[in-house]
């Protein structure tokens, strides 16, 4: 049950299950083994899986008009990444979402999440308290956005995450605070 211990731990933090719902969750969990540079999501498809990552990193991110990549989510170990508008409205996605390094995630299908919340009101109450502390996150995040300098935002975000920026690829911050590699440098040189 190793393989599950994060995930359980991190449900654990809003609500108690059951054994019996931990094992009607675990049964809807699918192990999944990707390479780095490996792709989990693409545009055109459908985002069947709301994925949780045991080990490794992924960024999700789309690439505009003129070919240029804008990253919108970097996750690692104890963190959900997908395209959520796919994957809510099982319409095809927008996004890409590509393995940073070698990881293991656990893969839940929507219907499979779906029909077990409609058993298992804790899981229900989980997925919604998790759901609303990331949109939370997300609001803070464009806020600073707006009205933070790039300097400002990149401290921040070190601050924040120390074990993010310093196991990605420097492009891939630059792109998520939406800054060029080479003025993150020049942030970085002056540190």
């Amino acid at each position: 049950m190793s393989i599950y211990k994060g995930i359980l731990e991190n449900v654990a933090k809003y609500v108690q299950l059951t054994d019996d719902e931990i094992a009607q969750f675990t049964a809807i969990l699918k192990p999944t083994r990707i390479k780095k540079r490996q792709f989990v999501v693409q545009p055109g498809f459908v985002s069947e899986y709301r994925n949780y990552i045991v080990e490794g990193a992924v960024r999700v991110f789309y690439v505009d008009a003129l070919g240029k990549e804008h990253t919108i989510i970097i996750a690692i170990e104890d963190w959900f990444f997908t395209d959520f508008f796919s994957y809510i409205h099982q319409t095809p996605a927008e996004y890409y979402a590509e393995a940073l390094e070698d990881s293991l995630i656990l893969q839940m299908k929507y219907d499979d999440v779906e029909e077990l919340c409609g058993k298992v009101h804790s899981l229900c109450q989980y997925f919604r308290l998790y759901t609303e502390r990331s949109m939370s996150f997300s609001y803070k995040r464009t806020v600073s956005n707006i009205g933070k300098s790039s300097e400002e935002r990149y401290w921040e975000f070190v601050d924040k995450y120390p074990q993010i920026a310093s196991r990605v690829p420097q492009y891939v911050l630059a792109s998520y605070l939406g800054i060029s590699p080479e003025s993150l440098s020049r942030i970085r040189s002056r540190s």
